[in-house]
């Protein structure tokens, strides 16, 4: 039978594939799909949406942390069950948003989002990321869930969103300031498009456990692997085992996810690597990918002191420097890269030149082609 997207339920006779996301939607937005027509920030953190036919649904974003407890999931669907009918939705970035359908909801669930503190005393719910402020960071798995991470994740960021609280819970920015973190150079999180990128990096070869080699890998695979042809077979004394070409290396890792004797983490080599000005908005000029700002910083756990200051020294020039309405990369364009090297007080170093030889710099990637 042929698919009929007014029925998505008809027929079928598997259940292999998520449910339709039209019944976990709130009974006012279903009534209005497609219908709306505007929204506006009433406060940070705050949306309301209005329909074609009047109708409203207030939505009041909190952030949160990328990887939650039970206790907190619970906590969670509580104040979802007791103001929203149970509605919520998670974004993109990591935040919780409570749907209301009335107004009269919002001043009770906002004083109730308050009130509610950990044991330390700082904000569950902080209420925030809109406008022209600090969005929450959208980042990856680190140290705690992956095999190949030059840094943590969730530690690093919760290091970074303490100093820049303040601004995820006001609109004092020229625009927004969009931050990602991914733990290595694969890339799970949004690093390449972000105002700001906080990117693990490894800066050493793997190591080849010879021994280990034909026991635990498929030697054929970790050679696919390599995207720069770095590796190859190759007999040492007596193991049937891989040679890797330093010189080629690019150290992502991939052949560590073929073959686990090929260990990449190094307390020496790993840090973290700054880059700055990726967009994703076709507004005012074309989506822009981040470019490198700094090039290594040591891993400093538990608190990251040395990544935490660079960031907050690059907002708060940001938010002294940029004109109203100018994302980080419109900034910097107009004040120069040199300039902004010099006033952000970083160092350029060699591994700014991009001399990549597969880099595809002429990709056509916006709505705003010109000849």
């Amino acid at each position: 039978m042929p698919y009929d997207p007014k029925e998505p339920m008809k027929d079928r006779i598997t259940d292999i594939g998520p449910p339709h996301y039209e019944q976990f939607l709130p009974p006012v937005v279903k009534k209005n799909f497609g219908k709306w027509k505007y929204h506006e920030i009433l406060q940070p953190g705050v949306l309301v949406h209005v329909a074609e036919s009047g109708d409203e649904i207030y939505s009041v974003r909190v952030g949160s942390c990328r990887i939650m407890s039970v206790e907190l999931i619970r906590e969670v669907c509580e104040i979802a069950d007791k103001y929203c009918d149970g509605y919520l939705r998670f974004t993109t970035r990591n935040n919780i948003e409570f749907l209301l359908d009335k107004k009269a909801k919002l001043k009770p669930l906002l004083d109730d989002l308050k009130g509610r503190k950990f044991a330390g005393g700082s904000n569950k719910f902080p209420v925030g990321g809109t406008g022209a402020g600090v969005t929450n960071i959208v980042h990856t798995q680190g140290w705690v869930h992956c095999h190949t991470p030059a840094i943590d994740a969730s530690g690093v960021v919760k290091a970074v969103m303490d100093e820049l609280y303040d601004e995820f819970c006001n609109m004092r920015l020229p625009a927004q300031v969009r931050i990602a973190l991914a733990c290595c150079l694969n890339m799970c999180g949004a690093v390449h498009c972000s105002d700001i990128a906080i990117l693990g990096v490894h800066r050493k070869p793997p190591f080849i456990e010879h021994d280990r080699v034909s026991k635990v890998c498929e030697v054929p695979l970790a050679i696919a692997a390599c995207p720069t042809a770095a590796i190859k077979p190759s007999k040492v004394e007596e193991f049937k085992s891989v040679a890797i070409n330093n010189e080629r290396c690019m150290f992502c890792g991939n052949c560590y996810t073929m073959c686990p004797a090929l260990p990449l983490a190094n307390r020496e080599g790993d840090g973290i690597a700054l880059w700055v000005g990726g967009k994703v908005s076709n507004s005012r000029c074309a989506p822009k990918f981040s470019k490198l700002a700094v090039p290594y910083i040591p891993n400093e756990p538990p608190r990251w002191p040395t990544t935490v200051k660079t960031i907050k020294r690059i907002v708060d020039l940001y938010a002294k420097d940029a004109k109203r309405y100018e994302r980080i990369a419109e900034w910097i364009e107009r004040i120069g890269w040199e300039r902004f090297f010099e006033k952000a007080e970083l160092e350029f170093r060699h591994e700014h030149i991009d001399d990549y030889r597969l880099a595809m710099t002429t990709w056509r990637t916006t709505t705003q082609f010109k000849w």
